[in-house]
């Protein structure tokens, strides 16, 4: 018996070896398609803080090799987000084993959503939080007196961890079929504690959300709370009901 249990375990683990191997492949790929066009995509990753800047302020490089490496990271990122769709197949290929026969049948549409929700969750953060967050943190320079230049290495980090932020809490809705279908969680248990839910996303709202006042903060907790809403209905759809 022992035997069968770590042969299992060891094929647990070779599964997940190879959707590891696969997944960093199409990032691989993705990259070096991503990393040709970096300067188009780096282009476009600075839109929202070049509208919030005056004219004569900038990003700055302080470093011999500092755009370079922030090609590679550029690179690097966008072809995460590429490669997410074929991400999220090797997440399903792992877990669909242990999934009912009729469940097994909706790796499409768990592509679909999971890439949906997490594009979706980045697209509001560039379109709408970050260019709030730009006028608020520019402001800041401005009300000492102080001309704005960030550089570049630092703009890409805090952008990618904010899109990345984002893109995973959208995710929730996805999160949620997974845990109800292991049973650790339910629609009623989700509802019961909707109260304690709502501190508990305006507290990662504050945390995640780089401007301290309550418009920004409110721009990811009210789609965060709407997305709880979105994951009761999915528990519900999605009950055991063995």
């Amino acid at each position: 018996m022992a035997r069968d249990s770590d042969l299992t375990f060891t094929g647990h683990l070779e599964d997940l070896r190879r959707c590891l191997l696969k997944s960093l492949g199409a990032v691989a790929l993705a990259f070096v398609v991503s990393f040709y066009f970096s300067n188009r995509i780096f282009a476009f990753m600075v839109a929202p803080l070049n509208r919030a800047l005056q004219p004569g302020e900038s990003l700055i490089g302080t470093g011999v090799a500092e755009a370079f490496f922030v090609e590679m990271k550029v690179g690097l990122a966008a072809g995460i987000f590429f490669a997410s769709p074929f991400i999220f197949y090797q997440i399903w290929r792992f877990i669909a084993p242990g999934l009912h026969e009729s469940e097994k049948k909706l790796a499409i549409p768990f592509v679909l959503c999971a890439s949906l929700f997490f594009i979706g969750g980045a697209y509001f953060c560039y379109r709408v939080v970050l260019p709030f967050a730009f006028t608020y943190f520019v402001d800041q320079y401005r009300t000492l007196g102080v001309s704005p230049e960030i550089r570049i290495g630092d703009y890409f980090t805090f952008f990618f961890r904010m899109v990345l932020a984002f893109g995973m809490v959208f995710e929730m809705p996805v999160f949620t079929f997974f845990f109800v279908r292991l049973g650790i969680l339910n629609y009623r248990m989700m509802w019961r504690g909707f109260r304690y839910a709502i501190v508990v996303i305006f507290v990662v709202a504050a945390i995640l959300t780089p401007t301290p006042d309550v418009i920004n903060q409110s721009l990811m907790a009210v789609p965060m709370t709407l997305l709880y809403l979105l994951s009761i209905g999915v528990a519900y759809v999605w009950r055991r009901r063995d």
